[in-house]
């Protein structure tokens, strides 16, 4: 009850702090711009150089689009012809693979990952959170999420255009009578839905880390479709769909807004915070200080993160949502931040410590990679082998000296890499931003050290770092509380001492003849 009083206090003290949250979520006012225009100046700019038909192809898309509202389907929406015959074909191909890299982050990265950090007793039931929310939340992303996410531009919440897939799927045109296809930018909205769902899978999934090894299965379930409803899909909003804490939401932007190429708020701070806020709730498993709890499997761990690193090139790189010479950008930055940080996080821990290990590489590669992730198309190569070295090191004494300091059991340190990595890289994203990257600013200097120390830009970030965390820490107390409550938050004693593989699955992760 301590823990929860002082993580009460701790929590409202830092709401009063920032940024005052609104009382209510709104619906966003549904939009009347018409896309058609857009859709034909943008696809007549980027046809082919070999179909010198330009003129010829915007005149068909307006056919198209004429034919289109005449039936009533999503305005904007393309033939098969119209985009195999323009770069749409490339864009699309590219974010296609970028869904399938940040899944495999999923599964069988972040499964392996944590799998191999936790007791050979509960190996299975890590496995088995990832596996099974990779199909909840894609369920209620399909429903409703992408929707309320991505669902209307600005406001505080999206609205219900696209409901069960509603605008998004391929539609039948009676005037043309052949399917179209809806189109977001640079590829279908399909494959913006696909893409962006994977976050949303991904995003609860690094939570599990920090209540590992004491969670009832049911409760995990019921939290991550509350958190994924009531915190993801509005911060996502606000993020990226032109809402109150984005840098492109102008005069109506908190603070002037933040830049978040990939998801430093979205993603990282809110299932960091979240994820402490679990592990304080629940309290330290069951021997937690008295008695070493090791990882059972450190193979399991170097492997989900080389699977990790090479996943976060969707991540990342595909946050750019189309394939051109800034996707090269944040590839690279990509890159060099989990190299930085792998490197870092082992060299601190053979000056300390007197030995390198594998773990502390591992986790100085995702440190790394959880830094660049909200400035990868913002900043250059070399501050991002800073910002991944800054990482490594500034989580290394996270995971190894804060927790142990403040007593509470993160597991397998979803705060410690993830609510302490991108904070950090959110920040830094306001001091390294650069124009030569993204020019967001129609070539004015916004970063702090490329403006020449014009500290706007910081603190947007700043601001939107200490909502992220106020909004998804109380959000997160909240419907922990409540399941508490109702249906109890960590499994019986006897359950957590045999091991949840057995206890909550019958199973065994390893038959030993």
């Amino acid at each position: 009850m301590c823990g929860s009083k002082r993580l009460w206090f701790f929590l409202g003290a830092l709401a009063l702090t920032t940024v005052c949250l609104p009382e209510t979520l709104l619906w966003a006012q549904e939009s009347g711009t018409s896309q058609s225009d857009a859709i034909i100046d943008s696809v007549g700019g980027t046809v082919s150089s070999s179909n010198n038909n330009t003129e010829e192809m915007k005149k068909e898309l307006s056919k198209t689009a004429a034919a289109v509202k005449a039936d009533g389907l999503t305005e904007g929406s393309l033939t098969d012809s119209e985009i195999a015959n323009s770069s749409y074909a490339a864009h699309n191909a590219w974010m296609l693979v970028c869904c399938a890299l940040v899944l495999f982050m999923t599964a069988p990265g972040l499964a392996m990952f944590y799998g191999g950090l936790v007791r050979r007793k509960n190996v299975l039931s890590v496995m088995m959170q990832c596996i099974f929310l990779m199909g909840l939340m894609t369920i209620i992303w399909a429903t409703y999420g992408y929707s309320l996410a991505f669902g209307g531009e600005g406001g505080w919440l999206g609205n219900s255009d696209y409901l069960f897939m509603n605008g998004v799927q391929r539609e039948w045109s009676t005037t043309l009578n052949e399917p179209v296809t809806p189109m977001e930018g640079d590829m279908t909205r399909m494959t913006h839905m696909l893409f962006q769902g994977m976050f949303f899978i991904i995003t609860p999934a690094l939570i599990c880390g920090a209540f590992a090894e004491r969670m009832k299965f049911v409760s995990m379930v019921i939290f991550s479709i509350a958190w994924g409803t009531f915190i993801y899909c509005p911060l996502c909003h606000w993020v990226w769909d032109s809402g109150p804490l984005s840098y492109f939401a102008g005069e109506n932007a908190i603070m002037g807004g933040a830049l978040d190429f990939a998801g430093g708020t979205v993603v990282h701070i809110s299932s960091g915070v979240s994820a402490l806020v679990a592990a304080i709730l629940l309290g330290p498993r069951m021997g937690y200080l008295k008695e070493p709890i090791q990882p059972h499997n450190l193979t399991y761990t170097a492997l989900g993160a080389a699977m990790l690193w090479v996943g976060w090139f969707g991540f990342n790189a595909g946050s750019e949502l189309l394939s051109d010479g800034l996707t090269s950008s944040a590839f690279a930055t990509t890159h060099f931040a989990a190299a930085a940080g792998a490197v870092t996080w082992a060299l601190a821990e053979w000056l300390i410590l007197g030995k390198p290990t594998v773990l502390g590489a591992s986790s100085g590669a995702v440190a790394g990679l959880v830094c660049i992730t909200p400035a990868a198309g913002f900043v250059n190569l070399m501050p991002a082998l800073l910002m991944g070295a800054a990482a490594g090191l500034v989580c290394y004494f996270a995971c190894s000296w804060l927790k142990h300091k403040l007593g509470y059991d993160d597991a397998l340190d979803a705060f410690g890499v993830h609510g302490i990595g991108g904070t950090l890289g959110a920040v830094l994203t306001g001091v390294f931003a650069s124009r030569v990257c993204w020019d967001v600013s129609e070539g004015v200097p916004i970063g702090l050290i490329e403006s020449g120390g014009n500290p706007s830009l910081l603190i947007g970030q700043i601001a939107a770092v200490l909502i992220t965390i106020a909004f998804a820490g109380i959000g997160s107390l909240v419907l922990l509380k409540l399941l508490d409550i109702t249906i109890g938050l960590r499994v019986p004693a006897e359950d957590e001492q045999r091991g949840l593989d057995i206890t909550a699955h019958g199973e065994e992760g390893y038959m030993l003849a």
